[in-house]
């Protein structure tokens, strides 16, 4: 019998006990991290790993695309974006193109960093109010 991982199961319980909005911040840091590896893998040349990197990306703006509350106005500004990451990370994964990558990882970062603001003054007036 395996002994579990240590880090395995933190990430299980983070994922098990984060509210919500942490789990979108996570699913953001996620796509931010894939698009980082998949630019490392193209420069090395490592042609398998950056396309499952790229895939992974993927997979996690098509999560965030699909779980949208189309009954909120910011909905629809998102599903672009997202659908506008995807259709960047599916060409620059065919081209193998950094340049295509650093300019949705810049997207990526902006999306993430906005997020997480957002959530931090959020909790500021919960906190105050």
């Amino acid at each position: 019998m395996a002994l579990p991982n240590p880090y395995q199961k933190y990430r299980q319980n983070s994922v098990t006990t984060a509210t919500p909005e942490e789990l979108t911040l996570m699913l953001y840091n996620g796509g931010v991290r894939f698009i980082r590896q998949g630019i490392k893998h193209i420069e090395d040349k490592n042609i398998e790993k950056a396309h499952e990197a790229l895939v992974r990306a993927q997979e996690i703006y098509m999560h965030l695309a699909n779980t949208l509350n189309h009954e909120i106005e910011l909905s629809a500004g998102l599903n672009s974006l997202y659908d506008f990451i995807l259709r960047q990370l599916a060409q620059a994964n065919i081209k193998k193109d950094v340049s295509i990558l650093s300019g949705v990882l810049e997207l990526a970062e902006e999306l993430r960093d906005t997020w997480k603001e957002a959530m931090q003054k959020a909790r500021g007036q919960v906190a105050e109010g």
